[in-house]
């Protein structure tokens, strides 16, 4: 069989990698077929049951013939009697003879009958001796016969175990590049973390960029870091708010589209979607009298100075606005109502935009990264995470609009999780200009609420589920699913899930020590199996949990898509779901990215290699197992242009 260790495999770069599906194209053969022996082969002739057997015959017959020797001893000693008599002349020779013929007769007839005795029963000590021979000539050959039979039996089975022990157990599970997102639905933090880090690793690790939006406030994308990191990238990560003054995203941006952005960021806090061309109205009056290059902090003091809240001249002294600026703001809108109405509405943008009023103080130029992350700080108030992550995801909108639409799709691949917390117009929009874009998308969502169910697999989607603890969710993701379907999961799956990794800590900001540099790095020599066992909790974990497990390697058990089933799954188990021109696909994977480390995982498709199987089977040798990666490497073609993070000059 062609040598199956991943590291001559090649990651394909048309090719979105979720996780690994368990699956055997050769069943357990069991255990090998038992040599036949003597006893198996019929009754076994026991001599000591024999001998036996012929001392109770010579027995019986000894003591048939004992009246018959008794009367022979008889007859004799008469004979011997008259034949003194005979000799002493006390009876005449006449009697004498008479007698002696007469009791002469007796023994000889006694004699023969005792001599026709014994030969019956040496002949029935013959006949059974040639009976066992027969026999043993019989279960002689029958064992011949049966062994040889087993010996061509045990060549098959030993075959079939062959291909059982060396064949592949784990395929990719991917989907192709043509898809515009993917859609996560349920999951726990450690499962997201695992499927981020597999996702993550393979697109960097083909070539492409990565922007990981990370609003669960969890670290997911700890060990994704790392591994950017172990194969020779220097990702940027962002922990806001504290990082605010040195992010500069979105600051490129034109006054109407960053005020497209503010007046989205201010309506995070709103229980229900309103009309924003209100407050887009006032934001685009505001920045036009601010200028071009106006800051958050500057937004902020002209509200301020529009709502009457404060003293101006604070932010006269502070240089945020200047006295003409001042004075056209108190301009620019009407007396009257409508003014009080202009009043509360800048009053409320200013009390939500004042979250960011350091984003971009402290901004230097940083040098291109691969994977960019920006997350929560989990010590952060809820509220102000909401409006920092729904700015990013709408600034991000707003870059991608404006970025001309890539010329390989998901080169650039944006993963938000914990999507569920941004607005249904905020996820449309990022979703519309990720497509025009071809940036692929993937967003993870903890719970389907009512905004997501709207969503999910909307478009060109594949969608998947994960655990789903909710008992509606799990309802929910069944009747999407079809609960028709039999999936089946590795015993290794929930033994390693079991003691998955853990999320401990959080993230450490990279952009206040950025150093300059180029994007010239090259992965092409950088060996994803060894990093992914060295560098990421998931790889440490499944290295300690081989060896007990092992013994469960080639375990497994079906179930139904039923929702207590979807309730039980193990962290890293995913569903997967999308259509194909043959139909809806629906499989079972497992997100850990350890797996890739094991020695029977393949980077091709399970269907893929079973139907090359089928079609080798009458030509091939049968000891040589197709492989779905004898192939050259993708060819990627030129990169498209980034994303540009960089502060306007």
């Amino acid at each position: 069989m062609a040598d199956v260790h991943p590291e001559h495999a090649q990651l394909q770069a048309d090719r979105i990698y979720l996780g690994w599906q368990y699956a055997l194209l050769h069943p357990d053969p069991g255990p090998a077929p038992r040599r036949p022996s003597p006893v198996d082969s019929g009754p076994v002739t026991n001599d000591k049951a024999d001998a036996e057997w012929m001392r109770r015959e010579r027995l019986n017959e000894a003591l048939l013939n004992r009246p018959m020797k008794v009367f022979r001893a008889f007859t004799t000693a008469l004979a011997v009697l008259i034949l003194v008599l005979g000799v002493t002349e006390l009876l005449r020779w006449s009697f004498a003879a008479a007698g002696l013929v007469t009791v002469g007769g007796i023994a000889v007839f006694c004699s023969y009958a005792i001599r026709q005795g014994n030969r019956a029963v040496r002949h029935r000590i013959r006949e059974r001796q040639a009976v066992g021979d027969r026999q043993r000539e019989e279960r002689d050959r029958e064992l011949f016969q049966a062994q040889e039979e087993h010996a061509a039996r045990y060549r098959e089975w030993a075959e079939r175990k062959e291909r059982y022990d060396r064949q592949l157990t784990w395929y990719a599970v991917t989907v192709p590049d043509e898809i515009d997102r993917i859609d996560v639905a349920g999951g726990t933090l450690p499962g997201w973390s695992a499927l981020i880090t597999l996702l993550g690793a393979t697109r960097l690790y083909s070539g492409g960029h990565l922007t990981v939006l990370d609003l669960s406030e969890g670290a997911i994308a700890k060990d994704l870091i790392e591994l950017a990191r172990r194969g020779g990238d220097d990702p940027l990560v962002w922990v806001l708010p504290g990082d605010l003054p040195r992010l500069d995203l979105g600051a490129t941006l034109p006054p109407e589209a960053f005020a497209d952005v503010l007046a989205h960021v201010v309506s995070v806090s709103e229980e229900h979607p309103r009309d924003l061309s209100f407050d887009n109205a006032i934001l685009e009056r505001v920045l036009e009298v601010l200028g071009e290059n106006a800051t958050i902090n500057q937004v902020t003091a002209a509200l301020r100075a529009l709502a009457q809240v404060g003293d101006p001249r604070e932010d006269l002294l502070t240089g945020l606005i200047t006295a003409t600026q001042l004075e056209r703001i108190g301009t620019l809108f009407g007396r009257g109502v409508s003014d009080r109405v202009v009043i509360e509405r800048a009053w409320a943008l200013e009390s939500q935009l004042r979250k960011l009023e350091t984003l971009g103080s402290e901004a230097v130029r940083l040098p291109p990264a691969r994977l960019r992350v920006v997350s929560m700080d989990r010590q952060a108030g809820v509220l102000g995470n909401r409006v920092l992550g729904t700015y990013v995801a709408t600034a991000l909108t707003h870059i991608l609009r404006q970025s001309p639409a890539s010329e390989r799709p998901w080169y650039h691949t944006i993963i938000v999780a914990g999507a569920d917390k941004l607005r249904g117009d905020v996820l449309d929009r990022l979703m519309d200009a990720c497509e025009t874009s071809r940036t692929g998308l993937v967003l993870t969502y903890r719970a389907l609420t009512p905004t997501v169910r709207e969503r999910l697999g909307r478009g060109h989607a594949a969608v998947t589920f994960m655990r789903l603890g909710n008992a509606e969710d799990a309802r929910i993701a069944s009747e999407h699913v079809g609960t028709e379907h039999r999936l089946e999961i590795a015993q290794l799956t929930e033994t390693i899930s079991a003691t998955g990794a853990g999320l401990d800590g959080g993230y450490v900001s990279t952009v206040g020590h950025a150093d300059e540099g180029e994007d010239d790095r090259d992965v092409s020599g950088a060996d994803l199996k060894e990093d992914i066992t060295s560098s990421t909790e998931w790889g440490r974990q499944a290295t300690k949990a081989m060896g007990e497990t092992e013994r469960v390697l080639h375990r497994s058990r079906e179930f139904l898509v039923e929702p207590h089933q979807l309730q039980q799954l193990p962290t890293t188990s995913v569903i997967v779901t999308d259509a194909t021109a043959q139909g809806r696909r629906v499989r079972m994977a497992d997100a850990n990215p350890a797996i890739l480390t094991f020695p029977k995982t393949t980077l091709g498709e399970f269907d893929e290699i079973k139907e090359a199987v089928l079609e080798r089977a009458p030509e091939e040798p049968r000891h040589h197992e197709p492989t779905a990666f004898e192939s050259a490497p993708p060819n990627l073609g030129p990169p498209p242009a980034r994303l540009d993070w960089r502060r306007r000059q």
